[in-house]
Parts: C-alpha cells; sequence; structure tokens
C-alpha cells in the first residue's frame, strides 16, 4: 500500500500540472485574442499586382514643369500578364516619379490608377481616382502635362493604343481640374503633335 504523505505528494503534483496547462492555455488565448485585436496598417501606397512577374524594362514620358517640356525616361517595373493590369501598373511607375522630392511635375500624393482596360486593341480607358482630380494643380499647361504624359506613356509601351478615355472613380468628368477636358477621347497623334510643339518652343528659346 502506498503510504499517505505520497499519495498526498502525487494529488499537489498533478493538481500542479493541470493548474499549469490551464494557465498556459489562458496566456495563449489572450495573445491570439490580441493578435486579432491588432489593426490593419494603411500605407497609403497602392499595393503590387498579385500576378506580377519579373521585372520588366518600360519607357516612361516624363513632364518637366520647369523646362516647359515631356522627356521620355526608361525605367524597370514588376508587371503582371493583363494587358489593362500591365498599363496600370506602368502609369503608377510614372506617378511614383512624380512623387520624388523635388518632383518634375507635382500631382497629389494619393493620386492613383483604379483601372485600366483596354478595349478594340486599341483604345485605353483610365479610371482614375477620386483624389487625382481633387488635388490636382489647376492650371492649362499643368493639367496638359499630366494628360500628354500619361498618354504618351501609354504609347511608347504599347503603339498599337492610338486612343485614350480618362475617367475618375468610373464617370464621366468635364475637366480634369478646371481645364484638360476629361469628355473627350485622347488621339495619340495630336498629342503627339501637342509635345512636339513643346520641343520646337525650347529649341527655339536656345
Amino acid at each position: 500500500m502506498i503510504p499517505r504523505h505520497l499519495q498526498i505528494t502525487v494529488i499537489l503534483l498533478l493538481v500542479g500540472v493541470l493548474f499549469a496547462g490551464g494557465y498556459m492555455l489562458e496566456l495563449r488565448r489572450r495573445e491570439q485574442s490580441k493578435t486579432k485585436a491588432l489593426p490593419t496598417v494603411v500605407t497609403g501606397r497602392p499595393l503590387p499586382a498579385p500576378d506580377a512577374g519579373p521585372a520588366e524594362k518600360i519607357r516612361l514620358v516624363v513632364a518637366y514643369d520647369e523646362d516647359g517640356v515631356l522627356i521620355p525616361r526608361d525605367a524597370s517595373v514588376h508587371l503582371p500578364a493583363d494587358i489593362g493590369n500591365r498599363v496600370k501598373e506602368i502609369l503608377r511607375a510614372l506617378l511614383a516619379v512624380y512623387a520624388d522630392t523635388p518632383s518634375p511635375h507635382s500631382v497629389p500624393a494619393d493620386a492613383d490608377i483604379k483601372t485600366v482596360f483596354v478595349v478594340n486593341g486599341d483604345t485605353c480607358v483610365v479610371d482614375l481616382n477620386a483624389a487625382f482630380a481633387a488635388g490636382h494643380r489647376s492650371g492649362i499647361l499643368v493639367e496638359q502635362f499630366t494628360i500628354a504624359s500619361m498618354v504618351e506613356t501609354i504609347t511608347a509601351n504599347y503603339p498599337q493604343i492610338r486612343k485614350v478615355k480618362f475617367l475618375v472613380e468610373g464617370q464621366e468628368r468635364e475637366t480634369l481640374a478646371g481645364h484638360a477636358d476629361l469628355m473627350v477621347t485622347y488621339e495619340y497623334p495630336k498629342v503627339h503633335d501637342f509635345v512636339l510643339s513643346l520641343q520646337n518652343v525650347e529649341l527655339e528659346l536656345k
């Protein structure tokens, strides 16, 4: 027969093990509760496309306000497979250039490209977010620069696209910030003529 003092010792050990196990479970439950309660961190930056592939060389046509010209610049970005999403990421790369300090052509810090659709192979529909239009600087030339740089950037990477239509939050808008007409569909030849005219003026000034 087991001595009474050993029985008591065994019982106390079992109680201790059960108590310790319950305490560990409670700590784990509290930790999980804290983790679930953590708020989602919002950076304000667009997330990369989930199906983005390896980095590819692209061409950006950057507006330089001080010089009054648009100049091509090469860049490298990760692009998804779908052409609409590819154009969206290319335009976001252009906005990233404009977000630099100092900026060659400032646009609102929270400006973004929501969606891009390519229709019939030659027409691109670009849906801007509300902040893009709401915070854009007002002025004939600065608004034309924004439109022209985006159109030229699209066509520099996809020459088959000849027309670009801009929407804001999926809706038509009369102007970008009071001047550049957003009701029209921009045709590449006319936009390119505008860019060439700027270059000619710059050469004449020199």
